[in-house]
């Protein structure tokens, strides 16, 4: 394997301010997803995500594509994957969370 490192040898020397940047980089973009991206990751194919909602692998490609989605097929979905959903509205004068849509 000549001219390969493990990843581990070539984050090793990597400072600790470096890290902190790449940690807080983390955070944001796990922040803000696509259910896609969301789906990988976690880990779970829309093979396995299908067969949880009853439904068929083409439903869950297309529900991940769509702009405009039900906030009960987002719940499902969302649950399925092991989270819970929140709607938050937010204000200048703070954050109210919509409470007739958890599905209680």
């Amino acid at each position: 394997m000549s001219g390969r490192n493990s990843f581990k040898k070539l984050t090793e020397n990597i400072s600790p301010e470096r890290r902190a940047r790449i940690e807080t980089k983390k955070i944001e973009l796990r922040e803000d997803m696509e259910l896609a991206e969301l789906r990988q990751a976690i880990g779970i194919s829309q093979e396995a995500l299908a067969k949880h909602l009853e439904v068929l692998q083409p439903a869950i490609a297309k529900l991940e594509k769509r702009a405009d989605i039900r906030i009960s097929s987002l719940r499902n979905m969302i649950e399925a994957m092991g989270g819970t959903l929140e709607i938050k509205a937010h204000f200048p004068q703070g954050d109210v969370t919509i409470t007739n849509y958890q599905g209680q």
